[in-house]
């Protein structure tokens, strides 16, 4: 049973849901709000929990592409429903873990979980989700998974320089498996019906 009421307010295309925790960043903990990430792309990616089997891998990939995600202007934010506490452990222990370098944000609550439409009451953990929000805010993109499904950070990337293109040049848009440097599409009368 999943606990989305009307806190839910995760909408592509509207602003994100405004969030603010207790983070483990560098070794420390410190208290991190979305608004202080105003003006770059955040990936906000929800995990089911510390010391499991799928997480680790995936945070592992994002640290190591984190170098070429900051490059790019991202910020990430991963997120779960441990504590700080049990983060900074996690880090201690797991040589995978300790390599990370952005904000693990602690959700004891599932507050920030269920504003973005991923806490599952019954188990009090979050769904995998990932979000990007826009420099301005603005959630662009989601993607929730089942629990034993890993996801792609090659995929997150191509979405975010994507999805940057398309704000750096209004009336185009990109077509399936897009990257940086193929052909864009300019959707209009002349193109209905020709693809």
């Amino acid at each position: 049973m999943y606990d989305i009421d009307e806190g839910f307010s995760a909408r592509v295309g509207s602003p994100a849901p405004m969030f603010h925790g207790t983070v483990f960043h560098n070794g420390e903990m410190r208290p991190l709000k979305l608004s202080e990430l105003a003006g770059k792309w955040v990936v906000l990616f929800f995990y089911p929990a510390d010391f499991t089997f799928v997480c680790p891998t995936e945070l592992g990939g994002l640290a190591d592409k984190y170098a070429e995600l900051q490059k790019m202007g991202v910020e990430v934010v991963t997120c779960s429903t441990d504590t700080e506490w049990s983060h900074k452990v996690w880090a201690d222990v797991s040589p995978v873990i300790k390599k990370i370098a952005y904000p693990m944000m602690a959700d004891p609550t599932g507050e920030v979980s269920s504003a973005y439409g991923v806490y599952d009451a019954d188990s009090g953990l979050a769904d995998r989700g990932r979000f990007i929000i826009d420099p301005d805010g603005i959630l662009k993109s989601m993607e929730i998974t089942a629990e034993p499904l890993g996801r792609n950070v090659d995929e997150i990337i191509r979405q975010i320089s994507a999805l940057d293109f398309i704000r750096n040049n209004p009336g185009q848009a990109c077509p399936m498996s897009w990257k940086i440097g193929d052909k864009t599409l300019t959707p209009g009368i002349d193109l209905a019906g020709k693809i």
